[in-house]
């Protein structure tokens, strides 16, 4: 008799654990449709290693702006409606604001990240150190002078060597963030500071892109996986030990000069004396990772926009002559455009709006999660969902930006303001693009990042006209491909060349004559 009741009892349970594991990957039918699920795995059939953001893009025409998916036991919503993305993330910002765990990111971060972080003390520490530090007032009365004289260092050294253009711009916008975040400044590209920002997030980017791992959030049994064996993993921990000992190696160098009674005006030398007088409000690793955070977000993705925008210029040249017709109108040979032109050149604003919009550096914004069970026109939104804005497929929208794939800045001319204008904006319908997220997550640096963008768009078009490449053997054109993009969780052109002409005799002896007094500017970081 005994042994029957324990037979039944295992029996019980037996059909108990099959009916759970067969309910696992299935889709509550309160959520969002999507796309059909398989059991226990749901849709993580369907993702893709690379590219996920043109599979939402495919999923919102059949399933409409708002779509779930399941991965495993877990939730994902898909938000490629402007609405929703003003009511749920924008509206409703504190329940949206936290980010997706991530064993992955917990890995290559240590766990102490901007980009993954949860909404805690150490992150609103950190934010708030990017939000004032890159505010319009401190970009536009004190940091404007080391990114105009970097500017300038930029286009002589296209000048001088045009062929090497793409890692001028990268020299450029690494050099500045690391003179704000570290006071180091990169003369040049091979230089460490210039080039070491771009190594680091290109293994943290490979390693983190949505489909690159296995499901190992919604199957933690994954994460007893020998290294050695698995590739993903072993991705994961070459990417960390790259971080930590790049932004050690960082704090150390502003350490020994400090060591010295040598201090500059920098973030790093601010937040030291600060921090040694009052207290620490975080841990050393991840006060070495913020100061890594600035430079990486400040160099990577603003050179990655101005690339997309020397790619689109070359394929471009009407967009050329009438950006130029109207700096010269502004300027003339004797003077670059600055920031203090902004209101008289709208169309440099366009070009950079459609940049941003063409070629979004992060295809699928970085994700949100909800803290709380939430509703949304009748749909259940679950407790810790991860939730997606499909950057690129909001932008490849052909109802709101007709022939999406063609660069075109005309589309923003009743959009004069900055980004961030339209974005706090509750005219959720006259939002320009989504480049820089939504919600209380939207990107801390925007105002840096348009203030780079505009600025070195505007001094380019007006030094330069800017075309395809020549094949050197039969002097024809080299026609540029505008989807050669390195895969990753960020959209970043892969290298190329263009031809970058003088204007004239007279832009050149411009462009020169201010090179003497910008390198003295600039030595004291040196």
């Amino acid at each position: 008799m005994a042994y029957t009741k324990t037979l039944a009892v295992v029996a019980a349970l037996a059909l108990y654990g099959i009916y759970r594991l067969s309910q696992l990957g299935k889709r509550d039918p309160r959520m969002p449709k999507g796309p059909p699920t398989m059991p226990i795995l749901g849709n993580m059939h369907q993702i893709s290693t690379t590219g996920i953001y043109r599979q939402f893009k495919d999923w919102a025409k059949e399933y409409g702006g708002i779509f779930s998916l399941k991965f495993g036991s877990g939730n994902a919503i898909v938000l490629c409606d402007r609405k929703a993305i003003h009511e749920l993330l924008d509206k409703k910002g504190l329940l949206y604001s936290e980010r997706p765990i991530t064993y992955v990111g917990n890995i290559v971060t240590g766990g102490d990240h901007m980009i993954i972080s949860s909404n805690d003390m150490v992150f609103r520490e950190k934010r708030k150190i990017a939000t004032h530090n890159f505010a319009p007032r401190m970009l536009d009365a004190k940091h404007v002078h080391v990114q105009e004289a970097e500017a300038t260092v930029l286009l002589n050294g296209m000048l001088q060597a045009p062929d090497d253009m793409f890692n001028h711009v990268r020299r450029y916008t690494a050099s500045v963030a690391s003179i704000l975040t570290f006071g180091q400044r990169a003369p040049t590209y091979d230089s460490w500071w210039g080039h070491n920002v771009y190594e680091i997030l290109e293994g943290l980017l490979e390693a983190m892109e949505p489909g690159a791992n296995p499901p190992v959030d919604e199957y933690p049994i994954l994460q007893y996986l020998p290294k050695r064996f698995f590739f993903w993993k072993r991705r994961a921990w070459a990417a960390r030990e790259a971080l930590d000992s790049s932004w050690t190696k960082g704090r150390a160098v502003v350490e020994a000069r400090r060591a010295k009674g040598i201090k500059r005006d920098c973030i790093a030398d601010t937040l030291l004396d600060e921090y040694e007088a009052k207290g620490w409000p975080m841990t050393q690793h991840a006060f070495n990772n913020l100061l890594g955070e600035l430079v990486e977000a400040g160099a990577d993705t603003t050179a990655s926009q101005i690339l997309t925008l020397m790619l689109a210029f070359a394929k471009h040249p009407h967009v050329v002559k009438k950006a130029q017709k109207e700096i010269d109108a502004v300027c003339g040979p004797g003077r670059p455009p600055t920031w203090a032109d902004f209101k008289d050149l709208p169309y440099i604003n366009c070009i950079v709006k459609e940049g941003l919009r063409w070629r979004p550096v992060a295809t699928t914004a970085l994700p949100h999660r909800n803290k709380e069970d939430d509703v949304y026109n009748g749909m259940l939104i679950p407790k810790n969902s991860t939730i997606f804005i499909p950057v690129w497929a909001l932008h490849m929208d052909e109802k709101l930006y007709p022939e999406p794939d063609t660069f075109n800045p005309d589309r923003f001319l009743n959009h004069p303001k900055l980004a961030n204008d339209y974005a706090g904006s509750p005219d959720w319908n006259q939002r320009d693009h989504y480049g820089y997220g939504a919600g209380r997550r939207l990107c801390p640096g925007i105002h840096f990042a348009e203030r780079n963008q505009w600025r070195i768009a505007a001094k380019i078009l007006w030094a330069f006209d800017i075309l395809e490449p020549l094949d050197p053997v039969t002097g024809e054109i080299q026609p540029l491909d505008t989807n050669h993009y390195a895969p990753g969780l960020l959209m970043t052109p892969l290298p190329f060349k263009v031809r970058l002409v003088p204007r004239s005799p007279e832009h050149e002896a411009t462009i020169k004559s201010e090179l003497d007094a910008a390198l003295e500017f600039l030595s004291p970081w040196e």
